[in-house]
This record gives C-alpha cells, structure tokens and sequence, in this order.
C-alpha cells in the first residue's frame, strides 16, 4: 500500500494543487486566451498602418510611439491615422501634429474622423496628406482655452482663508481662491492670444488657407463634415472604408495587409487614458479647444 502511494504521489499532488487553487489557474488560463496572439497574428506581416487617437489628448507617449515605429519601418508603405477625439492640452497635440508632418516627408499619411476631431485633435491631423471625415463627424472648434473656478464665496461659507508666499507679481495667476484681477486677466490673453494666433497660423499653412480670413474656419466655430469641406479643414467625406481605399491608392500597395492591434497594449492604453483624464481634472491647463 505505501509503495503504491509513493508511485501516485506526485499525480495525488498535482491534483490536490489544483483544487487548491483552482480560482487563480482558472484566471491566468483566461488572461493567456484573451490576450495571446494567435499564430496568424505573429506568421502574418503588414504593410499598412492604422493608429487610432481616442479620447481627450493628455499623454500620447503610447500613440507618438506608433507613429514613429511606423515611419521608420520600411516595410509598412501607409498610415491610416483614425481620429474620434475632442481635443485637449496644447503641448501633447503639437507633438501628434509635427509626428504626422514627419511621417508624410517618407510615407502618405490619411486621417479618418471618426466620430469628433475638435481643436487639439484637429491640430494634431492637419498635416496629413488627407483628411476624410465621416458625414457625422464634428469638425473644427479651432480655439483656446484656460478656464479655473473662483472658491472665494465657498471659502468664506466654510471660514477658510488661503495664505502664500511669492515673488514676481504674476506669480498667483490662476489661483481658485479670489476673483482674477485685470491685469492678471491681460497677462492671461496673451499667452491664450498667441497660443491662437500659433494654432490658426499651422492650419492656415497645413491646409493652405487664407491666414486673413481665418475667422470663416478657426474662431471657434464648430462645423459638420460637410460644412468643414467647404471651408477647407478636410478634403473629403467618408467612411473608414474610404479612407482605407485612399491610403491604399497613395500608397500604391498592390496587396494591402493591416495591422491588427495587440489586445494587451490595448487594455493598457485605455488604463493610461483613464488615469491621464483623472489627472487633468484635479491639474488643469492650457487647452486647445
């Protein structure tokens, strides 16, 4: 009896390891088929790029990265830059804005928008070599904006007062706790006025539009799809059907294969732009829009 025991032995421990811990087996087993890449995925190369901006523009290292992987990498011969955004803080979106404009020096470059492509998302898309909107996009919103809550009455309401040491006369610009004074208000528009003028100026030149008459297309306006045709800001309507044909006509691939998005980097993405939009709630600043 004891030499048969000893002969099961390691089988009775496995299965006792098992039942023991069925629950986190069962979990990781889950998290291998949901997030392994199948054997296609990893055989198959492509040689079109699509690149999705999703969501308020806060940290883009994750989106800079792709597009710049996809510029350099030789074998990929297009980027379909697909756009549903509403905009967000300037410096992020200048930075999308001068990748494309690098890419489309080595490859043709088309956004798609998808759903909203306002203000800092725009910016981001205006070099491309096409832009193609879904006839029910919201285009435009081309503007800026610096926005913060004065607290001073509720401050009062609950008794309580700040205190601050500075130096420089604007160094409390934009505090919550009293009312702006004027000329904090003036030193504000002109960081707001030349942020505009830099903004409209690169739209104006992306797009080759009129600089003089930008009101008709930037002031903030808020257009349709085809409204935004008419005045210039996107080349065409359609679908992502249309703007993937697009990109395959200019980049004159004969046998169009797409990329196809790791489920992982995904789901990180998502957690990133989550805790990016949590972030700028409590730490606002300057923003296109």
């Amino acid at each position: 009896m004891n030499s048969l025991k000893k002969l099961f032995s390691p089988i009775l421990w496995s299965l006792q390891l098992i039942q023991n811990n069925f629950k986190a087996m069962l979990f990781l087993l889950l998290l291998f088929l949901i997030f392994a890449p199948t054997g296609e995925e990893k055989l198959s190369s492509h040689n079109l790029q699509k690149i999705n901006l999703t969501g308020p523009i806060m940290e883009v290292s994750a989106v800079l990265e792709q597009i710049e992987k996809a510029q350099k990498n030789s074998s990929i011969k297009g980027i379909l830059f697909v756009v549903d955004s509403p905009g967000g803080a300037v410096a992020p979106s200048i930075e999308l804005a001068y990748a494309i404009k690098r890419a489309t020096k080595v490859k043709p470059v088309v956004v798609y928008a998808k759903g909203t492509i306002a203000s800092g998302s725009y910016y981001a898309s205006i070099w491309a070599d096409k832009i193609i909107a879904n006839p029910g996009s919201m285009v435009g919103s081309i503007g800026v904006i610096m926005q913060g809550a004065n607290l001073s009455g509720i401050m009062d309401t609950i008794g309580i007062k700040s205190q601050s040491i500075q130096a420089g006369k604007y160094k409390k610009i934009g505090t919550s706790d009293r009312q702006w004074k004027d000329y904090e208000v003036a030193e504000l528009n002109k960081v707001i006025q030349g942020t505009y003028d830099m903004f409209t100026k690169d739209v104006a030149d992306a797009r080759k539009l009129d600089f003089s008459k930008r009101d008709s297309f930037a002031n903030a306006h808020i257009f349709t799809a085809s409204q935004a045709k008419k005045v210039g800001l996107i080349d065409s309507l359609g679908v992502e059907y249309d703007a993937k044909q697009e990109l395959i006509k200019l980049s004159k691939v004969t046998n169009p294969k797409w990329n196809k998005e790791d489920k992982f980097e995904k789901l990180l993405k998502k957690l990133s732009a989550s805790t990016s939009v949590t972030l700028h709630t409590y730490f606002p600043n300057l923003i296109l829009k």
